[in-house]
């Protein structure tokens, strides 16, 4: 929440973790740090049997701080639209419950305002939504199950980057797959206002080999902050882009 700025990993899977450490430890970790985690598990559109992973998906979302949902690939893009604000809100209103805590008392939150007071904050919390600056990374699973929903995954992320845009509030993407050739994640995208030339990269996608769901959370995370996303912020600063922030 630093300098007005919501930070969320966006993890695509359709599987369970098979090597490292608990994913569901490391998006806690993650989320100490600020980072939502958010987990969409995606499935075959005649798959009809609850995946394996079904579980591991809430875990992971739970001990990040974020949101789940299993979709059909078919509904995959606006799941990750509706995920990803979805999250936004759920973040800004746990900010604006700890402010109200400490104005009004440890035990008082937002479901203890009278329905007009806590109106009014919800419609604040909705500003903030469209104000504050976003930083989402896109965690892919290439694993070799993945290989066939690839191009839906293309298409959902080129469709995000188009909703999110029409927001007041600066946008920043990028995007990693895992596992990567010689380590957990590989860069696919670096940060960017928008996603719309991931048609360029995408076709260089290539799947197969395990599924490193946790070491791949950890190493997502410490992508943030760096030297590439601050230059990023700062050309467009640069250009004129107002400040935005608390």
């Amino acid at each position: 929440m630093k300098n007005g700025s919501l930070k969320q990993i966006l993890l695509l899977t359709d599987g369970c973790s098979n090597k490292g450490e608990d994913p569901s430890a490391t998006a806690a970790l993650a989320y100490q740090q600020g980072i939502t985690v958010n987990v969409i598990g995606i499935l075959e559109d005649d798959q009809t049997e609850s995946p394996d992973g079904l579980q591991e998906v809430e875990d992971i979302a739970l001990s990040g701080g974020g949101v789940s949902q299993i979709v059909y690939s078919e509904s995959l893009s606006q799941t990750v639209q509706m995920v990803t604000k979805q999250a936004m809100n759920q973040t800004l209103q746990g900010f604006v419950n700890k402010e109200l805590r400490q104005i009004l008392g440890s035990d008082q939150g937002i479901e203890d305002l009278e329905p007009e007071k806590r109106g009014e904050i919800m419609e604040v919390v909705e500003d903030l939504g469209e104000t504050s600056d976003l930083e989402v990374l896109v965690l892919v699973d290439t694993s070799a199950s993945m290989h066939n929903k690839l191009p839906t995954v293309k298409e959902a992320l080129v469709d995000l980057s188009i909703s999110l845009n029409s927001r007041i509030g600066r946008n920043k993407f990028c995007i990693y797959s895992f596992p990567g050739k010689r380590k957990d994640i590989q860069l696919v995208f670096d940060w960017s206002p928008k996603l719309d030339t991931i048609s360029t990269v995408f076709p260089k996608l290539t799947s197969g080999g395990i599924t490193p769901t946790g070491p791949a959370i950890r190493e997502a995370m410490y992508q943030f902050g760096k030297k590439s996303l601050l230059r990023s912020f700062r050309h467009e600063d640069e250009s004129g882009m107002e400040e935005t922030g608390y």
